[in-house]
C-alpha cells in the first residue's frame, strides 16, 4: 500500500530585541555568564508584575506580514500552566485566544514544484530556563528565561521532508534578511508534528511531536526515521501507534517516547490578568508596514532583473550580512551584478584564505563602493581592485589613500607602456619562440610579465592588445 505524510510544524523564533519580553534584562542571553542576566521579575519573585515589551510587539507584526498573514487589532496573553525547574513561575506567558497573526501563506520550491504552506498563527511568548546537567547534578540557568519568541504554527500542508527544509531555509532567510532573528545559535527550534495515512485517504493518522530541534539535518533526518516507523507499523503491524511527545537522538538516528501528547485542558490555560490587552489601531500599524522590509521572493526578482545568476542570489538571501552589504553598496551606484561578484567572489575568497567567513569581519559599503568606483572608471584595474581589498581586510587600510600609496593609479601613456611591453618580448625571447610555435600558454607568461612590470597598472585588455600586436 502506498502512504502519504502529513506534516505541521510549530517554529520558535527568539527576536532580536534590546531586553526580554516582559522586564529590561538583556534579551541575547547566549554571551553571558549563567545567571548574570537575570531580575526579580523574570526569575519569578512574588510581588513583580510584567511590562510588556513595545519592539517585541512590532517585530511579530512585521514576521506576520512577512508571511501574508491577517494581523488582530485586539490581542491578549494567557497563562500556560506547568511545572519544570527551569519555568520559575510554574507558568508561560504565551497566547492562546487572542494571537497576534493568524491565517498567513507561505509559497515554498521544490523539486517537486512550489506549494503554499498555510500559516494557521502566530503568537508571541517568553522562553523558558535551560537546565546543565553534571554528573549527579542538574543545575538551573535563568538567562534565557522571558526572551522574547515568536511561534509559527502552520496548518498540516507538507507532504515531504524536503519540503519541510525548502520552508524552514526560507524562514530563516527571511527573518535574518528583516531584522526579525538571527536564527542562530538555538535561536530557532522546531517542533514536529507527523503522522501517515493511506494515499488517497482524508482522515488523519495517529500524530505523534519530535520536539525541540534546531539543526536543519537533524530534522530531516528525524522525520525520515519517524515516517518509516509509521509506515512500517501501519503495513506490518510492528507495534501500535499512540499519541506522544518523543525525542530525535543524533548519534542513533532513531525518535524516542518522551511522554504521552498533551492537550489544551493539560495545560489549564487562563486569560493573563497582569497584562493588559494590546490594541493596534490604524496608525501603529502603517507605520509597521512602512518599516517592513522588501519580501524575500520580490528581492529575487530584482536581484535576477540585474543579471545576478540564482546561485548567487541563493548565497544572498540566505546570509543578511551579505544582503546588507550589497543593498548598501549599490544605494552608493555601483553596478549590482559586479558587486555581487566582488562581495562573493573576492571579499569571500580573501576571508576564506584566511579561515574567516563573513560573520568574522566587517567591511563599510563605502570602503567597497570606493574600490569599486575606481576600477569601473578605468583608474585601476581589477587586479590592483583585489590587492587594494587584500589590504582592507588585514590592514584595515584607506583604499584610496592605498591606492595612491601604492601608485595603482599611476599613469603610462601608450608609448611608455609599449617600451615595457619591447623591453619584455627582449628579456624572454625562448618564451615569444615557444608562443610563435602554437604555445598559448607562453602569450600568459609574457603578458603576466608585462603587468609585473608595470605594477597591475594600466588597462589589461589595453595591454594584451600591444602585445599581441608586437608579436606579430
Amino acid at each position: 500500500m502506498k502512504y502519504e505524510l502529513v506534516i505541521g510544524l510549530e517554529t520558535h523564533v527568539e527576536l532580536s530585541t534590546e531586553s526580554k519580553i516582559f522586564c529590561s534584562c538583556g534579551g541575547h542571553s547566549a554571551a553571558n555568564e549563567p545567571n548574570d542576566c537575570v531580575c526579580p521579575a523574570c526569575s519569578g519573585m512574588p510581588g513583580m508584575l510584567p511590562v510588556m515589551n513595545k519592539r517585541v510587539v512590532e517585530l511579530a507584526v512585521t514576521a506576520g506580514l512577512m508571511l501574508n498573514c491577517e494581523i488582530s487589532r485586539y490581542t491578549t496573553f494567557d497563562k500556560k500552566n506547568y511545572y519544570y525547574p527551569d519555568l520559575p513561575c510554574a507558568y508561560q506567558i504565551t497566547q492562546l485566544n487572542h494571537p497576534i497573526c493568524t491565517n498567513g501563506l507561505v509559497p515554498v520550491k521544490t523539486s517537486a514544484g512550489t506549494r503554499d504552506i498555510r500559516i494557521k498563527q502566530i503568537h508571541m511568548e517568553e522562553d523558558a530556563g535551560k537546565l546543565v546537567h553534571s554528573g549527579s547534578f542538574s543545575y538551573v540557568d535563568f538567562n534565557r528565561t522571558s526572551v522574547p519568541l515568536i511561534e509559527i504554527v502552520t496548518q498540516p500542508d507538507f507532504r515531504s521532508a524536503e519540503e519541510v527544509i525548502a520552508y524552514l531555509t526560507k524562514l530563516k532567510s527571511m527573518f535574518r534578511s528583516g531584522g526579525i532573528s538571527e536564527c542562530e545559535e538555538g535561536a530557532m527550534r522546531c517542533d514536529v508534528n507527523i503522522s501517515v495515512r493511506p494515499e488517497g485517504s482524508e482522515e488523519f493518522g495517529v500524530r505523534t511531536e519530535i520536539k525541540n530541534m534546531s539543526s536543519f539535518e537533524a530534522i530531516e533526518k528525524a522525520i525520515n526515521y519517524e515516517s518509516q516507523r509509521h509506515m512500517d507499523a501501519l503495513e506490518y503491524e510492528t507495534e501500535v501507534l499512540v499519541q506522544e511527545t518523543r525525542r530525535f537522538d543524533d548519534a542513533s538516528g532513531k525518535t524516542f517516547a518522551m511522554r504521552n501528547k498533551e492537550t489544551e485542558a493539560d495545560y489549564r490555560y487562563f486569560p493573563d490578568a497582569n497584562l493588559m490587552p494590546i490594541i493596534i489601531d490604524d496608525e501603529w500599524l502603517e507605520k509597521i508596514k512602512a518599516d517592513k522590509p522588501v519580501a524575500i521572493d520580490d528581492k529575487a526578482v530584482e536581484y535576477q532583473e540585474a543579471g545576478i545568476s540564482d546561485k548567487e542570489i541563493d548565497m544572498i538571501l540566505s546570509n543578511h550580512k551579505i544582503g546588507k552589504l550589497l543593498d548598501s553598496v549599490v544605494a552608493l551606484g555601483c553596478n549590482p551584478k559586479d558587486t555581487a561578484a566582488w562581495i562573493l567572489t573576492d571579499y569571500a575568497g580573501i576571508l576564506r584564505k584566511d579561515g574567516k567567513t563573513m560573520d568574522d569581519h566587517n567591511i563599510s559599503a563605502e570602503t567597497l563602493a570606493a574600490i569599486i568606483k575606481m576600477v569601473d572608471s578605468g583608474e585601476i584595474n581589477r587586479g590592483a581592485g583585489k590587492k587594494i581589498l587584500i589590504a582592507v581586510v588585514e590592514n584595515d587600510v584607506d583604499p584610496v589613500a592605498y591606492c595612491e600609496e601604492q601608485g595603482f593609479n599611476k599613469k603610462f601613456d601608450e608609448a611608455a607602456i609599449e617600451g615595457i611591453i619591447d623591453s619584455v618580448i627582449s628579456n624572454n625571447e625562448k618564451a615569444v619562440t615557444e608562443f610563435k610555435n602554437g604555445k598559448e600558454k607562453a602569450f600568459q607568461a609574457l603578458f603576466g610579465a608585462c603587468m609585473k612590470e608595470l605594477k597591475g597598472v594600466g588597462n589589461p585588455a589595453v595591454i594584451k592588445t600591444l602585445l599581441q600586436n608586437k608579436l606579430k
